[in-house]
């Protein structure tokens, strides 16, 4: 019904794209993709990089969700 993509190293998951099926639209899968995805993230002490605007959004909407957002720690600057 829907995919999530991610790319995920041993501090963090970068969420890159969701695609959900047509027939599927509008019944709550990209969410509860979301929802699983960044259950699981807090449960292994992940951070989280929305790069996917589904999940920035989603997140966005989900302040209970913004915890786990990754900061970058660098001090760098242009």
């Amino acid at each position: 019904a829907g995919v999530a993509e991610y790319i995920r190293t041993a501090e963090l998951v970068a969420f890159v794209h969701t695609e959900v099926a047509a027939e599927y639209e509008g019944r709550g899968v990209g969410s509860a993709l979301a929802r699983t995805a960044l259950d699981e993230a807090r449960a292994a002490n992940l951070r989280v990089l929305a790069t996917c605007p589904f999940f920035a959004g989603w997140i966005g909407r989900h302040p209970e969700y913004q915890d786990l957002l990754y900061q970058s720690r660098s001090k760098v600057s242009d």
